[in-house]
Protein backbone atom coordinates (compact mmCIF):
# COMPACT_ATOMS: atom_id res chain seq x y z
CA UNK A 1 0.00 0.00 0.00
CA UNK A 2 1.10 3.57 -0.55
CA UNK A 3 -1.70 5.47 1.13
CA UNK A 4 -0.79 8.24 3.51
CA UNK A 5 -2.62 6.41 6.26
CA UNK A 6 -1.29 2.95 5.43
CA UNK A 7 -0.71 0.67 8.43
CA UNK A 8 0.84 -2.69 9.14
CA UNK A 9 4.31 -3.88 10.01
CA UNK A 10 5.01 -6.65 7.52
CA UNK A 11 6.36 -4.42 4.72
CA UNK A 12 6.98 -0.95 6.19
CA UNK A 13 9.46 -0.01 3.48
CA UNK A 14 6.70 -0.33 0.86
CA UNK A 15 4.63 2.41 2.45
CA UNK A 16 7.24 4.86 3.68
CA UNK A 17 7.04 8.25 2.00
CA UNK A 18 10.02 10.57 1.56
CA UNK A 19 8.44 13.93 2.23
CA UNK A 20 11.15 14.73 4.77
CA UNK A 21 13.53 15.23 1.84
CA UNK A 22 11.18 17.85 0.36
CA UNK A 23 11.54 19.75 3.61
CA UNK A 24 15.31 19.29 3.42
CA UNK A 25 15.23 20.76 -0.10
CA UNK A 26 13.47 23.88 1.21
CA UNK A 27 16.16 24.24 3.87
CA UNK A 28 18.78 23.92 1.14
CA UNK A 29 17.25 26.75 -0.91
CA UNK A 30 16.84 29.00 2.13
CA UNK A 31 20.50 28.51 2.99
CA UNK A 32 21.45 29.20 -0.63
CA UNK A 33 19.58 32.52 -0.53
CA UNK A 34 21.15 33.31 2.83
CA UNK A 35 24.65 32.96 1.43
CA UNK A 36 23.97 34.77 -1.83
CA UNK A 37 22.85 37.79 0.17
CA UNK A 38 25.86 37.79 2.49
CA UNK A 39 28.38 37.03 -0.31
CA UNK A 40 27.42 39.97 -2.54
CA UNK A 41 29.61 42.40 -0.62
CA UNK A 42 32.63 40.10 -0.81
CA UNK A 43 32.31 39.77 -4.60
CA UNK A 44 32.01 43.53 -4.99
CA UNK A 45 34.68 44.37 -2.39
CA UNK A 46 37.58 45.07 -4.80
CA UNK A 47 35.32 47.32 -6.90
CA UNK A 48 33.82 49.14 -3.89
CA UNK A 49 37.26 49.57 -2.30
CA UNK A 50 38.41 51.42 -5.40
CA UNK A 51 35.18 53.33 -6.17
CA UNK A 52 34.40 54.40 -2.59
CA UNK A 53 37.98 54.75 -1.35
CA UNK A 54 37.87 52.15 1.43
CA UNK A 55 41.05 51.07 3.22
CA UNK A 56 41.58 47.44 4.22
CA UNK A 57 40.72 48.45 7.77
CA UNK A 58 37.47 50.13 6.60
CA UNK A 59 36.47 46.89 4.90
CA UNK A 60 37.34 44.96 8.05
CA UNK A 61 35.02 47.21 10.09
CA UNK A 62 32.17 46.82 7.56
CA UNK A 63 32.57 43.04 7.53
CA UNK A 64 32.84 42.90 11.32
CA UNK A 65 29.54 44.84 11.60
CA UNK A 66 27.78 41.91 9.96
CA UNK A 67 29.38 39.27 12.16
CA UNK A 68 28.78 41.25 15.37
CA UNK A 69 25.07 41.56 14.56
CA UNK A 70 25.00 37.93 13.47
CA UNK A 71 26.41 36.97 16.87
CA UNK A 72 23.91 39.05 18.81
CA UNK A 73 21.05 37.88 16.61
CA UNK A 74 21.94 34.22 17.12
CA UNK A 75 21.24 34.48 20.85
CA UNK A 76 17.73 35.78 20.24
CA UNK A 77 17.09 33.64 17.16
CA UNK A 78 17.53 30.30 18.87
CA UNK A 79 15.27 31.31 21.75
CA UNK A 80 12.66 32.82 19.41
CA UNK A 81 12.52 29.84 17.03
CA UNK A 82 12.29 27.31 19.87
CA UNK A 83 9.17 29.13 21.04
CA UNK A 84 7.31 30.18 17.90
CA UNK A 85 8.40 27.21 15.78
CA UNK A 86 10.25 27.00 12.51
CA UNK A 87 7.33 27.88 10.23
CA UNK A 88 6.82 31.34 11.69
CA UNK A 89 10.44 31.86 12.69
CA UNK A 90 11.88 31.19 9.25
CA UNK A 91 9.33 33.50 7.63
CA UNK A 92 10.15 36.37 9.97
CA UNK A 93 13.90 36.10 9.64
CA UNK A 94 14.00 35.63 5.89
CA UNK A 95 11.82 38.70 5.39
CA UNK A 96 14.13 40.83 7.54
CA UNK A 97 17.34 39.70 5.88
CA UNK A 98 15.95 40.05 2.34
CA UNK A 99 14.92 43.65 2.93
CA UNK A 100 18.23 44.43 4.62
CA UNK A 101 20.20 42.92 1.72
CA UNK A 102 18.35 45.11 -0.76
CA UNK A 103 18.90 48.09 1.55
CA UNK A 104 22.66 48.06 0.85
CA UNK A 105 21.82 49.94 -2.35
CA UNK A 106 21.00 53.01 -0.25
CA UNK A 107 24.39 53.08 1.51
CA UNK A 108 27.00 55.67 0.49
CA UNK A 109 29.63 55.63 3.25
CA UNK A 110 31.47 53.25 5.55
CA UNK A 111 28.91 54.04 8.27
CA UNK A 112 26.01 53.40 5.88
CA UNK A 113 27.40 50.07 4.76
CA UNK A 114 28.14 49.11 8.36
CA UNK A 115 24.52 49.79 9.33
CA UNK A 116 23.23 47.79 6.36
CA UNK A 117 25.55 44.89 7.23
CA UNK A 118 24.48 45.03 10.86
CA UNK A 119 20.80 44.72 9.93
CA UNK A 120 21.56 41.92 7.49
CA UNK A 121 23.44 40.07 10.22
CA UNK A 122 20.47 40.29 12.59
CA UNK A 123 18.15 38.87 9.93
CA UNK A 124 20.45 36.12 8.69
CA UNK A 125 21.09 34.85 12.21
CA UNK A 126 17.79 32.95 12.10
CA UNK A 127 18.67 30.59 9.26
CA UNK A 128 20.78 27.94 10.96
CA UNK A 129 18.85 27.68 14.26
CA UNK A 130 15.68 27.19 12.21
CA UNK A 131 17.24 24.74 9.77
CA UNK A 132 18.94 22.56 12.39
CA UNK A 133 15.78 22.50 14.50
CA UNK A 134 13.78 21.47 11.43
CA UNK A 135 16.20 18.61 10.76
CA UNK A 136 15.86 17.47 14.39
CA UNK A 137 12.06 17.46 13.98
CA UNK A 138 11.99 15.71 10.58
CA UNK A 139 14.86 13.20 10.66
CA UNK A 140 15.99 10.36 12.95
CA UNK A 141 19.51 10.63 14.34
CA UNK A 142 21.03 8.28 11.79
CA UNK A 143 19.98 10.59 8.91
CA UNK A 144 20.58 13.98 10.51
CA UNK A 145 24.23 14.42 9.50
CA UNK A 146 23.34 13.71 5.86
CA UNK A 147 20.32 16.03 5.96
CA UNK A 148 22.43 18.72 7.63
CA UNK A 149 25.14 18.26 5.02
CA UNK A 150 22.59 18.66 2.23
CA UNK A 151 21.01 21.86 3.52
CA UNK A 152 24.42 23.20 4.57
CA UNK A 153 25.56 22.66 0.97
CA UNK A 154 23.26 25.58 0.15
CA UNK A 155 25.84 27.86 1.72
CA UNK A 156 28.31 26.80 -0.94
CA UNK A 157 25.77 27.01 -3.75
CA UNK A 158 24.98 30.53 -2.62
CA UNK A 159 28.66 31.37 -2.62
CA UNK A 160 28.84 29.92 -6.17
CA UNK A 161 25.78 31.75 -7.47
CA UNK A 162 26.98 35.11 -6.16
CA UNK A 163 30.19 35.37 -8.26
CA UNK A 164 28.29 34.14 -11.32
CA UNK A 165 25.38 36.57 -11.04
CA UNK A 166 26.68 39.60 -9.13
CA UNK A 167 29.46 40.66 -11.54
CA UNK A 168 27.02 40.50 -14.46
CA UNK A 169 24.43 42.59 -12.59
CA UNK A 170 27.06 45.09 -11.45
CA UNK A 171 28.76 45.45 -14.82
CA UNK A 172 25.42 45.76 -16.64
CA UNK A 173 23.30 47.92 -14.31
CA UNK A 174 25.65 49.00 -11.51
CA UNK A 175 26.55 47.58 -8.10
CA UNK A 176 23.43 48.97 -6.40
CA UNK A 177 21.21 46.86 -8.67
CA UNK A 178 23.15 43.77 -7.63
CA UNK A 179 22.16 44.33 -4.00
CA UNK A 180 18.50 45.02 -4.81
CA UNK A 181 18.00 42.08 -7.18
CA UNK A 182 19.62 39.47 -4.95
CA UNK A 183 17.98 40.81 -1.80
CA UNK A 184 14.38 40.91 -2.99
CA UNK A 185 14.67 37.52 -4.71
CA UNK A 186 14.72 35.95 -1.26
CA UNK A 187 11.09 36.85 -0.63
CA UNK A 188 10.04 34.30 -3.27
CA UNK A 189 11.09 31.45 -0.95
CA UNK A 190 8.42 32.40 1.56
CA UNK A 191 5.73 31.71 -1.06
CA UNK A 192 6.81 28.04 -1.00
CA UNK A 193 7.65 27.66 2.69
CA UNK A 194 4.49 29.05 4.26
CA UNK A 195 1.92 26.83 2.52
CA UNK A 196 4.13 23.70 2.49
CA UNK A 197 5.61 23.46 5.97
CA UNK A 198 3.97 21.64 8.88
CA UNK A 199 5.45 19.44 11.58
CA UNK A 200 5.62 15.75 10.57
CA UNK A 201 2.76 14.52 12.76
CA UNK A 202 0.48 17.22 11.31
CA UNK A 203 1.49 16.90 7.67
CA UNK A 204 -1.00 15.21 5.32
CA UNK A 205 1.74 14.07 2.92
CA UNK A 206 3.70 12.14 5.55
CA UNK A 207 2.77 8.45 5.62
CA UNK A 208 2.39 6.60 8.89
CA UNK A 209 5.50 4.58 8.00
CA UNK A 210 7.56 7.73 7.41
CA UNK A 211 6.28 9.23 10.65
CA UNK A 212 7.31 6.07 12.49
CA UNK A 213 10.74 6.30 10.83
CA UNK A 214 11.12 9.96 11.84
CA UNK A 215 10.10 9.16 15.43
CA UNK A 216 12.15 5.94 15.68
CA UNK A 217 14.62 7.38 18.19
CA UNK A 218 13.84 7.15 21.92
CA UNK A 219 11.58 10.00 23.03
CA UNK A 220 13.11 13.16 24.41
CA UNK A 221 13.13 13.47 28.20
CA UNK A 222 10.26 15.54 29.62
CA UNK A 223 10.69 19.19 30.45
CA UNK A 224 12.15 22.26 28.77
CA UNK A 225 15.52 23.81 29.40
CA UNK A 226 15.72 27.54 29.97
CA UNK A 227 18.31 29.31 27.86
CA UNK A 228 20.55 30.20 30.80
CA UNK A 229 20.54 26.58 32.00
CA UNK A 230 22.14 25.43 28.76
CA UNK A 231 25.35 27.27 29.70
CA UNK A 232 25.81 24.81 32.58
CA UNK A 233 26.38 21.89 30.23
CA UNK A 234 29.78 20.79 28.97
CA UNK A 235 28.03 19.77 25.75
CA UNK A 236 26.95 23.37 25.10
CA UNK A 237 30.50 24.63 25.54
CA UNK A 238 31.90 21.88 23.31
CA UNK A 239 29.65 23.01 20.47
CA UNK A 240 30.13 26.74 21.12
CA UNK A 241 33.93 26.61 21.30
CA UNK A 242 34.05 24.40 18.21
CA UNK A 243 32.02 27.02 16.36
CA UNK A 244 34.15 29.90 17.66
CA UNK A 245 37.36 28.32 16.40
CA UNK A 246 36.12 27.14 12.99
CA UNK A 247 33.39 29.54 11.88
CA UNK A 248 35.89 32.39 12.06
CA UNK A 249 37.87 30.73 9.28
CA UNK A 250 34.80 30.37 7.07
CA UNK A 251 34.06 34.08 7.52
CA UNK A 252 37.61 34.82 6.44
CA UNK A 253 37.19 32.79 3.24
CA UNK A 254 33.78 34.31 2.48
CA UNK A 255 34.68 37.98 2.95
CA UNK A 256 38.42 38.06 2.19
CA UNK A 257 38.98 35.53 -0.61
CA UNK A 258 38.16 38.02 -3.43
CA UNK A 259 40.49 40.62 -1.90
CA UNK A 260 43.22 38.02 -1.39
CA UNK A 261 42.96 36.99 -5.04
CA UNK A 262 42.98 40.63 -6.14
CA UNK A 263 45.99 41.56 -4.02
CA UNK A 264 48.04 38.41 -4.60
CA UNK A 265 47.19 37.54 -8.22
CA UNK A 266 45.55 40.66 -9.73
CA UNK A 267 42.09 39.07 -10.12
CA UNK A 268 39.28 41.61 -10.72
CA UNK A 269 35.48 41.68 -10.95
CA UNK A 270 35.50 40.20 -14.44
CA UNK A 271 37.77 37.28 -13.53
CA UNK A 272 36.88 36.47 -9.91
CA UNK A 273 33.94 34.26 -10.89
CA UNK A 274 35.74 31.05 -11.83
CA UNK A 275 38.09 30.96 -8.80
CA UNK A 276 35.18 31.58 -6.40
CA UNK A 277 32.97 29.02 -8.14
CA UNK A 278 35.76 26.46 -7.90
CA UNK A 279 36.33 27.00 -4.19
CA UNK A 280 32.69 26.87 -3.20
CA UNK A 281 31.81 24.04 -5.56
CA UNK A 282 34.46 21.99 -3.79
CA UNK A 283 32.95 23.14 -0.49
CA UNK A 284 29.57 21.87 -1.68
CA UNK A 285 31.00 18.41 -2.25
CA UNK A 286 32.65 18.50 1.15
CA UNK A 287 29.45 19.44 2.94
CA UNK A 288 27.51 16.46 1.63
CA UNK A 289 30.54 14.16 1.80
CA UNK A 290 31.29 14.94 5.43
CA UNK A 291 27.70 14.33 6.45
CA UNK A 292 27.57 11.15 4.37
CA UNK A 293 30.76 9.77 5.93
CA UNK A 294 29.57 9.85 9.53
CA UNK A 295 26.10 8.59 8.56
CA UNK A 296 27.68 5.71 6.60
CA UNK A 297 29.88 4.78 9.56
CA UNK A 298 26.85 4.75 11.87
CA UNK A 299 25.00 2.46 9.47
CA UNK A 300 27.98 0.08 9.78
CA UNK A 301 27.47 -0.04 13.52
CA UNK A 302 29.80 2.74 14.68
CA UNK A 303 28.66 4.83 17.62
CA UNK A 304 27.68 8.43 16.98
CA UNK A 305 30.74 9.51 18.99
CA UNK A 306 33.20 7.49 16.89
CA UNK A 307 31.54 8.26 13.56
CA UNK A 308 31.23 12.04 14.03
CA UNK A 309 34.73 12.51 15.42
CA UNK A 310 36.38 10.29 12.83
CA UNK A 311 34.75 12.31 10.05
CA UNK A 312 35.77 15.57 11.72
CA UNK A 313 39.38 14.39 12.19
CA UNK A 314 39.64 13.46 8.51
CA UNK A 315 38.35 16.90 7.56
CA UNK A 316 40.79 18.66 9.92
CA UNK A 317 43.74 16.86 8.32
CA UNK A 318 42.63 17.94 4.84
CA UNK A 319 42.67 21.58 5.93
CA UNK A 320 46.33 21.72 7.06
CA UNK A 321 47.86 22.41 3.58
CA UNK A 322 45.99 25.73 3.29
CA UNK A 323 48.83 27.39 5.25
CA UNK A 324 50.81 27.40 1.98
CA UNK A 325 48.14 29.30 -0.04
CA UNK A 326 49.70 32.80 0.27
CA UNK A 327 53.17 31.51 -0.65
CA UNK A 328 52.52 29.60 -3.88
CA UNK A 329 53.24 31.24 -7.22
CA UNK A 330 50.41 29.85 -9.30
CA UNK A 331 46.94 31.34 -8.92
CA UNK A 332 45.23 27.98 -9.36
CA UNK A 333 47.42 26.22 -6.85
CA UNK A 334 46.15 28.71 -4.26
CA UNK A 335 42.57 28.21 -5.44
CA UNK A 336 42.82 24.42 -5.09
CA UNK A 337 44.41 24.64 -1.65
CA UNK A 338 41.70 26.99 -0.41
CA UNK A 339 39.02 24.92 -2.14
CA UNK A 340 40.18 21.75 -0.38
CA UNK A 341 40.15 23.59 2.95
CA UNK A 342 36.67 24.99 2.27
CA UNK A 343 35.38 21.51 1.39
CA UNK A 344 36.83 20.05 4.56
CA UNK A 345 35.44 22.95 6.60
CA UNK A 346 31.94 22.19 5.39
CA UNK A 347 32.31 18.48 6.10
CA UNK A 348 33.53 19.37 9.59
CA UNK A 349 30.67 21.84 10.02
CA UNK A 350 27.96 19.37 8.96
CA UNK A 351 29.06 17.01 11.71
CA UNK A 352 29.56 19.80 14.23
CA UNK A 353 25.97 20.99 13.73
CA UNK A 354 24.72 17.43 14.12
CA UNK A 355 26.35 17.13 17.54
CA UNK A 356 23.61 19.35 18.95
CA UNK A 357 20.85 16.87 18.12
CA UNK A 358 23.09 14.00 19.32
CA UNK A 359 23.48 15.58 22.75
CA UNK A 360 20.32 17.64 23.33
CA UNK A 361 16.55 17.06 23.14
CA UNK A 362 14.71 18.55 20.18
CA UNK A 363 13.16 21.25 22.36
CA UNK A 364 16.60 22.69 23.10
CA UNK A 365 18.33 22.28 19.73
CA UNK A 366 17.43 25.72 18.38
CA UNK A 367 18.73 27.45 21.50
CA UNK A 368 21.98 25.45 21.56
CA UNK A 369 22.58 26.22 17.89
CA UNK A 370 21.89 29.86 18.69
CA UNK A 371 24.51 29.89 21.44
CA UNK A 372 27.02 28.17 19.16
CA UNK A 373 26.16 30.52 16.34
CA UNK A 374 26.82 33.47 18.64
CA UNK A 375 30.24 32.05 19.45
CA UNK A 376 31.01 31.37 15.78
CA UNK A 377 29.95 34.83 14.71
CA UNK A 378 32.05 36.40 17.47
CA UNK A 379 34.96 34.44 16.03
CA UNK A 380 34.08 35.99 12.66
CA UNK A 381 33.91 39.44 14.25
CA UNK A 382 37.40 39.00 15.68
CA UNK A 383 38.89 37.62 12.50
CA UNK A 384 37.41 40.34 10.28
CA UNK A 385 38.83 43.08 12.46
CA UNK A 386 42.09 41.17 12.78
CA UNK A 387 42.40 40.49 9.06
CA UNK A 388 41.84 44.14 8.22
CA UNK A 389 44.43 45.28 10.77
CA UNK A 390 46.99 42.62 9.81
CA UNK A 391 46.65 43.24 6.10
CA UNK A 392 46.92 47.01 6.46
CA UNK A 393 49.92 46.86 8.81
CA UNK A 394 51.85 43.86 7.45
CA UNK A 395 50.75 43.76 3.82
CA UNK A 396 50.41 39.98 4.09
CA UNK A 397 47.73 37.30 4.55
CA UNK A 398 50.21 34.70 5.87
CA UNK A 399 49.18 34.85 9.54
CA UNK A 400 45.52 34.39 8.65
CA UNK A 401 46.20 31.23 6.67
CA UNK A 402 48.30 29.76 9.50
CA UNK A 403 45.29 30.25 11.80
CA UNK A 404 43.05 28.70 9.15
CA UNK A 405 45.21 25.59 8.95
CA UNK A 406 45.45 24.95 12.69
CA UNK A 407 41.94 25.86 13.88
CA UNK A 408 40.16 22.57 13.18
CA UNK A 409 42.46 20.17 14.99
CA UNK A 410 42.34 22.57 17.93
CA UNK A 411 38.55 22.63 17.80
CA UNK A 412 38.27 18.85 17.67
CA UNK A 413 40.58 18.52 20.68
CA UNK A 414 38.43 20.95 22.67
CA UNK A 415 35.24 19.13 21.68
CA UNK A 416 36.68 15.76 22.67
CA UNK A 417 37.89 17.03 26.04
CA UNK A 418 34.48 18.52 26.88
CA UNK A 419 32.31 15.75 25.37
CA UNK A 420 34.49 12.62 25.20
CA UNK A 421 31.53 10.30 24.54
CA UNK A 422 28.94 12.77 23.16
CA UNK A 423 26.84 11.83 26.15
CA UNK A 424 23.32 13.36 26.14
CA UNK A 425 22.86 16.43 28.30
CA UNK A 426 20.72 15.62 31.33
CA UNK A 427 17.75 17.76 32.24
CA UNK A 428 18.80 17.46 35.87
CA UNK A 429 20.89 20.60 35.47
CA UNK A 430 21.37 21.13 39.20
CA UNK A 431 23.74 18.18 39.50
CA UNK A 432 27.41 19.28 39.52
CA UNK A 433 28.44 16.67 36.95
CA UNK A 434 26.84 18.64 34.16
CA UNK A 435 28.77 21.84 34.78
CA UNK A 436 31.85 22.66 32.70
Amino acid sequence: MSSTHATGTSTPTATISRYRWVICALLFFATTINYVDRAVLGVLAPTLRTELGWSDQDYGVISASFTLAYAIGFLVAGWFIDRVGTRIGYTVYLTVWSLAAAGHALAKSVVGFSLARFTLGLGESGNFPAAVKTVAEWFPKKERALATGIFNAGSNVGAIVAPLVVPWLALTWGWRTAFVATGLAGLVWILFWWPVYRRPAQHPKVSSAELAHIESDPPDPPGRLRWAQLLRFRQTWAFALGKFLTDSIWWFYLFWFPLFMADRFGVDLRTIGLPMVTVFLLADVGSVGGGWLSSALMKRGWSANAARKTAMFACALCILPVVFAPHVEGQWVAVWLIGLAAAAHQGFSANLFTLTSDMFPRTAVGSVVGIGGFAGAMGGFCINLGAGWLKQHTGSYAAMFVMAGCAYLSALLVIHLLAPRLEPARLDVDRPATAP
